[in-house]
């Protein structure tokens, strides 16, 4: 187990990465390559119906500084820098995107053994103030998610969740939309040997008083290859395998059915990713 309570982004994470990560229903392609210099270049196409977007990524890394550089089809140049440990357990993230003059962002991340703190605030006369925090320990981990809009004057985003982990059960509980939302999430890690898993969430929205309750599990079938499924109670029934055919190298193929309208034609998604 990580030491400390880590962000409050990991809260629930592993429940969430079990149930919604690698599934897709589009194609994608991405291919990343080094220079004898160490730049790392990583071209990626995205094709969703009859929509085709790419973008180009440059990663430099220097030290503790890396810079990602990254161009896609509408001309948006993103660049964002990171220093990992300018100070004991503190990262700093500077990010801009190109020509947007209000897309620049300062934030900052900080870890201890009892603290993760995680503060952003826009480069702008009337910036978005963002401030998460977790206390605790690896084991019992309480936090807060907050948005502060200075143009508008008001909070756009207030969040709060609660963490219980152990060596192989990690549950989740967040309070989201302002109250409006209640989460819960589980996960149980069964075998490492197989990398089996079971996870569970479910979502409670007090407005329009809907349950959203998601089942999955995955189990690797050998060291290279994995599969994992996930079914909700609106009869939405997805799997995905995923094999590593070479070191880094994955290819993906992941399919969703809704059950209620069987008629319909199944959603099948392709992911291919290349390093060398």
């Amino acid at each position: 187990m990580a030491k400390g309570p880590g962000l409050y982004s990991d809260i629930g994470k592993n429940a969430r990465d079990l149930l919604y990560r690698d599934y897709q229903t589009d194609h994608k392609f991405s291919i990343t390559t080094y220079s004898p210099t160490g730049v790392a270049i990583t071209s990626s196409g995205t094709k969703k119906g009859d929509l085709f977007l790419a973008d180009v990524t440059t990663q430099l890394k220097k030290n503790n500084v890396t810079t990602d550089i990254k161009v896609d089809t509408n001309s948006n140049l993103l660049t964002t820098i990171s220093v990992v440990e300018a100070a004991p357990g503190l990262k700093t993230i500077l990010s801009f995107r190109v020509p947007d003059q209000r897309s620049g962002k300062l934030e900052l991340q900080y870890l201890h053994d009892y603290v993760g703190i995680c503060t952003s605030v826009g480069l702008t006369a009337n910036p978005i103030v963002n401030f998460s925090g977790v206390i605790g320990t690896n084991v019992l981990a309480l936090g807060t998610d907050v948005t502060f809009d200075s143009k508008a004057g008001n909070f756009t985003k207030c969040n709060a969740g609660l963490s219980f982990s152990n060596a192989d059960l990690v549950a989740a509980l967040t309070i989201n939309d302002k109250g409006d939302s209640l989460n819960a999430s589980y996960y149980h890690h069964i075998n490492p040997m197989s990398k089996a898993s079971v996870g569970a969430e479910v979502t409670h929205s007090f407005s329009s008083n809907k349950n959203t309750v998601t089942l999955g599990a995955q189990h690797a079938i050998d060291p290279l290859t994995n599969i994992k499924g996930r079914i909700n109670n609106f009869g939405k029934v997805s799997g995905l395998i995923q094999h590593e055919w070479r070191p880094k190298s994955l290819v993906t193929i992941s399919a969703e059915v809704d059950t209620r309208a069987i008629e319909k034609t199944a959603k099948v998604g392709l992911a291919l990713a290349l390093k060398p």
